[in-house]
């Protein structure tokens, strides 16, 4: 029925990726421990390269994904290679190109990864058009590829053509032109219009619709003719090309009022309907002998029968005028064919073959932004929780909302019975204590693990300390105190770890023992706790008081508040930003990392908005404490007896306040229970590299021992032996001690294997920062005892004295 026009491709050339590659890593790039360890990820890359522009091309459809692999690694390494010195040279050959001297250069050869990305790119789109030019029309699937593929094409060279004049000032072949690639363009959207118009037809849709597609594909085709017959192009895509989407052209403008005729017959307008199928029939015909193709000759065959049947029908019944074909209307059009943009990755399954690759500078302005990071977020989570500990303080020492629901007179306080239900929803008192039993083997583990490391360094400082006391000067090897200064800081690191979170546990233990008779109650239900409870109603008649009324709705402010700030910490511990692609973007434009002004501008943008509202929420409970204050005292003095039930009212505060800290104890001991498993799996990883070390340090040392004896044998061999009366002569001279090139006895050429290269450290051998889990530093949200400035005293809506006696007074840090 129909023809399509695939783009050819352009001809590569062969080129040896895995030596430049190989100098670029080793000499300008951070390879965590050794070049030669992205040797099979080069080699891997190498392969991949020849498979997509060369194999690639044997089998159309099996070599997309291929070729989308390669173009993806491509973006992958341009972007770790910006700024690098790369001299691969990239030789590419005109698509169009047929050795005529006035098509312009037929190669480009230019060192540039950029270069490569768009010839893989031009590559990548003929391919799709000629995937699509072979899929059978006459299937749905066949339609929905075609019509896919032709529009990734278009976008494709629409993206050449708006990125190409930015990232080369020299000229390009001609296939690379913009108006080349704008002829491109147009042709892969009238292409995959026409595919449009088929699934139509296929489908049965209404004439109406069809007619709008086909007009609306002639536009296309009409845009395509105008940029090819331009001075440039048209030598360039040839008289065929040319020939076909004219031909084309002309046949969809008739198409498209072959439909439209088909309306006007059901409307009952005959004489439009002949006009239209004579102007069909005229222009079918002219787009098949443009072309030299008998395309949509059906519709031609069924354009000229209902002209026929339609003039008999005028002639004998209807009589109406036939209109000149100047004077109809012009169909509507129906854009559905667009350019799909270009996606941020075309395979299915990519996995960078140099993941770990990175810049040293990203290295070190990622860790830094991580740890700035981590402490603006616990400082934040900290404020929040430690206004909040401060309020529930304040809350049970008021008794607030218990003593308020005790003026109905009833036996518990609602507000007591839901705290019961909570806590044992959650498993209660067991629930906690089962927590604080698994502290302890996770404890074990981890001082277990850091335990044997340091052992591990001990013995092997302590080996080399006794040979080099053996051997004196001929011990040439590095002492171990210079290569493990950077491993022996992170293990102090790893011990300060563990004794923060020894101290954390100890105050674990501490709050639950101070709390553990309310928590018991709270768990066993609130039949027991009425059974508990000490009768008699501390307000007597005052439940309808002004003061009750506003401290209830102060009660309610107060959960409020509450839930607001899990809200906002969820939102601090929640919030994830990629800063690898801004420090590489930095680094490609400046050459250099400005990490402080880019951590602080991308934190502030983050975190800006949730800071304020931490110091709102802060600013709302000073209000709203003050005025619970002013209430509560209006309150006691309308109840009728304040002390009579003090014994009740102790007793609810106590409950009150094991509510409390029953929730903090389990946020906390989830918190630890997390970032000791997180700590285990840092410290395993430490372990190995450690180990690592070791062993090259023992290889080394069994390489230079086995120097000195063989250098001691031959000496004592060629010792001369004097008679006991003679006088002795003076020795030869003592060899040199051999020099051991680290490089050639160790496993590790240059570096201990596994040690990445030290950020800012002048040591032959070193050992990064320990990585510590970022997302709970040991229980660093826990309350540490502060105590008010006295100048501080008189701004407060309270006595501090009257509170520092609750197990959770917490003031504020002093601003």
């Amino acid at each position: 029925m129909s023809e399509f026009l695939s783009v050819p491709v352009k001809k590569p050339t062969d080129v040896d990726l895995i030596k430049p590659l190989k100098n670029i890593i080793s000499s300008h790039y951070n390879t965590s421990d050794n070049p030669d360890n992205y040797t099979n990820a080069i080699e891997e890359f190498n392969k991949l390269r020849n498979q997509a522009v060369w194999k690639a091309y044997e089998k159309y459809e099996s070599s997309l994904e291929i070729i989308y692999y390669y173009y993806d690694e491509l973006i992958s390494l341009d972007a770790k290679l910006a700024g690098s010195s790369l001299q691969i040279p990239f030789k590419w050959k005109d698509a169009f190109d047929k050795g005529s001297l006035f098509t312009g250069r037929a190669s480009l050869t230019l060192t540039s990864f950029k270069y490569e990305i768009i010839c893989v790119l031009f590559n990548i789109g003929a391919l799709q058009s000629a995937v699509a030019a072979t899929q059978i029309l006459e299937t749905d699937g066949g339609l929905k590829l075609a019509a896919k593929l032709f529009q990734l094409a278009a976008g494709i060279y629409k993206h050449i053509k708006e990125t190409v004049n930015e990232s080369f000032l020299q000229e390009l072949t001609p296939d690379l032109n913009t108006e080349v690639l704008s002829a491109l363009t147009y042709l892969m959207l009238a292409q995959a219009q026409e595919i449009f118009v088929l699934k139509t037809i296929h489908d049965q849709m209404k004439d109406v619709v069809i007619a709008k597609l086909c007009a609306q594909c002639a536009e296309y085709y009409s845009d395509t003719i105008k940029i090819m017959q331009k001075d440039f192009v048209r030598p360039l895509v040839g008289s065929s090309w040319i020939s076909l989407v004219v031909g084309k052209f002309q046949i969809f403008y008739g198409l498209a009022e072959y439909f439209q005729s088909l309306v006007c017959k059901v409307n009952k307008e005959i004489g439009e309907e002949i006009a239209r199928l004579q102007v069909a029939i005229t222009n079918i015909k002219s787009g098949q002998q443009q072309s030299a193709k008998n395309l949509y000759q059906d519709y031609l065959t069924k354009a000229t029968r209902a002209l026929a049947e339609a003039e008999k029908d005028n002639n004998f019944i209807y009589h109406e005028a036939v209109p000149d074909s100047k004077s109809l209307n012009p169909i509507s059009k129906a854009l559905v064919a667009k350019p799909t943009p270009l996606p941020a990755r075309l395979s299915s399954n990519f996995q960078d073959l140099f993941h770990d690759l990175m810049p040293v500078s990203i290295h070190q302005a990622l860790t830094a932004y991580d740890v700035r990071k981590t402490e603006l977020m616990n400082t934040e989570v900290n404020k929040l929780r430690e206004s909040t500990q401060l309020l529930n303080s304040v809350l049970a020492s008021l008794n607030l909302p218990a003593a308020l629901e005790d003026t109905n007179g009833v036996s518990v306080p609602p507000s007591l019975i839901e705290k019961s239900e909570a806590v044992s929803k959650v498993g209660g008192i067991k629930h906690v204590e089962a927590m604080i039993e698994e502290l302890p083997d996770l404890l074990k583990c981890n001082q277990e693990i850091l335990d044997e490391t340091e052992k591990m360094l001990d013995e092997e400082k302590q080996t080399d300390n006794t040979l080099r006391a053996q051997f004196n000067e001929k011990w040439t090897r590095t002492e171990s105190e210079k290569l493990t200064a950077a491993i022996r800081n992170n293990l102090s690191a790893y011990k300060s770890m563990i004794s923060s979170a020894k101290n954390a546990d100890i105050i674990v233990r501490e709050k639950y023992n101070t709390h553990r008779r309310a928590m018991e109650y709270l768990s066993v239900g609130y039949e027991e706790i009425e059974k508990a409870l000490p009768s008699g109603s501390s307000s007597g008649g005052a439940e309808n008081t002004s003061a009750v009324v506003n401290l209830k709705r102060l009660m309610e402010e107060v959960e409020t508040i509450k839930a607001e700030r899990d809200t906002i910490e969820s939102e601090l511990k929640s919030v994830t930003v990629d800063m690898k692609a801004t420090f590489l973007s930095a680094l490609a434009q400046d050459g250099a990392i400005n990490e402080a002004e880019l951590s602080n501008e991308n934190l502030h943008k983050t975190y800006g908005a949730l800071q304020e509202q931490v110091k709102e929420s802060i600013g709302k409970q000073e209000t709203l404490l003050r005025n619970i204050q002013i209430q509560n005292t209006e309150f006691c003095k309308e109840k009728d007896n304040c002390v009579a039930s003090i014994h009740r009212e102790n007793f609810l505060k106590e409950l009150a306040a094991g509510f409390d800290a029953f929730n903090e104890l389990v946020k906390n001991l989830q918190e630890g229970i997390k970032f000791y498993k997180d700590l285990t799996q840092h410290l395993v990883s430490f372990q190995n590299k450690v180990n690592d070390f070791v062993f090259a340090r023992k290889t080394e040392k069994e390489e230079l021992m086995r120097s000195l004896t063989q250098d001691a044998s031959r000496i004592s061999s060629t010792q001369p032996q004097g008679n006991p009366g003679e006088n002795k002569k003076e020795p030869p001279p003592r060899p040199p001690a051999p020099h051991v090139d680290g490089s050639k006895t160790l496993p590790y050429p240059v570096y201990p294997q596994g040690m990445p290269l030290p950020y800012n450290s002048g040591l032959a051998y070193a050992y990064p920062p320990p990585p510590m889990p970022t997302t709970y530093n040991p229980y660093a949200t826990l309350p540490q005892m502060h105590t008010y400035p006295p100048q501080q005293y008189q701004s407060l809506p309270y006595s501090p004295q009257q509170y520092q006696t609750y197990p959770f007074y917490q003031p504020p840090h002093q601003q």
